[in-house]
């Protein structure tokens, strides 16, 4: 099995264990738009998927972040996971990023920043509020979600890109299993940045930067520097009072990202007075049989946290 069909299993895998004895009896009628171009980067497009509710709409966004492992892709969106949150009105945006392994996890963060601008930017045509936008995730998606939760950026007033203009920042997130701290990963001072229990996925954690004298990328091999990003890129690390309020669901036996990284990040929002809660599911692993019921409470998050004021 080739790097990149592993990587794809992985994340088939994390919206398979998701969508896992889901049925949808009552469904509302919705409007699906593929491939919009929220940005790009070195000549590539990167795009999202809309999914609209035709009837009840509430005017409120969820962003789902396509993400197992850091590997995304388009044939990994799949309305399942999503249908509570079109049932209860909500507009939900389809994040495809920048993937393992062409794309390190710095970089996948400014894809994430960007699409939460573009989508912000675009409140008027896709009839949503902007300052009523989730964001979840399972695994990376988790993490991803929880890194836009604790480090969203403020828009950039001067920016020339008018969508640079807008905030990264959103109002509630509910994820899955997510890595919070890679530097200390299931016990302290562990390092998992594609190492340890995480050494299958390398490549995310393979940090380059450009060179300007030979114009190209190179890898970062400074233990320090590296140990710097690995900080930045750690959700644990950007806690503070004014943070979302956040959900996390994570198995006790979950031997891929231990729940310590969800005890952690908990531990710190309640320090900081954040609203969060973890639910503990007893024995299981890196997901689960029936998680739908599990999205269901995730909806009930977002409608406590994203109701019209």
């Amino acid at each position: 099995m080739t790097m990149t069909t592993w990587l794809k299993f992985t994340l088939v895998a994390v919206v398979a264990a998701a969508m896992s004895g889901i049925g949808w009896a009552a469904d509302v009628p919705f409007t699906r738009t593929e491939d919009v171009i929220y940005g790009r980067k070195y000549g590539t497009a990167l795009t999202l998927d809309v999914f609209t509710p035709n009837e009840k709409a509430n005017g409120a966004a969820i962003i789902w972040v396509v993400s197992g492992g850091w590997f995304s892709a388009h044939e990994a969106i799949n309305p399942g996971p999503i249908r509570e949150y079109l049932n209860r009105g909500y507009t939900v945006f389809a994040v495809v990023h920048g993937s393992n392994p062409k794309y390190t996890i710095p970089e996948v963060l400014e894809d994430m920043h960007r699409s939460v601008r573009f989508i912000r930017s675009k409140a008027e045509t896709y009839k949503i509020d902007p300052d009523r936008i989730g964001m979840t995730g399972g695994s990376a998606g988790g993490h991803l979600s929880l890194m836009q939760g604790t480090a969203g950026i403020a828009g950039k007033a001067d920016a020339k890109d008018p969508v640079e203009k807008f905030s990264s920042r959103v109002q509630a997130v509910a994820c899955f299993y997510p890595p919070t701290d890679f530097l200390n990963y299931g016990k302290p001072g562990e390092n998992a940045m594609g190492r340890g229990i995480l050494a299958a996925f390398r490549a995310p954690f393979d940090f380059r930067e450009l060179d300007p004298k030979i114009r190209a990328f190179v890898s970062i091999t400074d233990e320090e520097r590296i140990l710097a990003i690995g900080k930045m890129i750690s959700p644990v690390n950007h806690v503070t009072e004014d943070d979302p309020p956040s959900l996390i669901i994570h198995g006790d036996a979950d031997k891929l990202v231990p729940i310590q990284q969800a005890e952690i990040i908990i531990e710190k929002m309640k320090q900081a007075k954040v609203p969060c809660e973890l639910i503990v599911k007893p024995g299981a692993a890196h997901g689960w049989g029936g998680m739908e019921k599990d999205y269901v409470t995730f909806a009930d998050w977002f409608d406590k946290y994203l109701q019209k004021k």
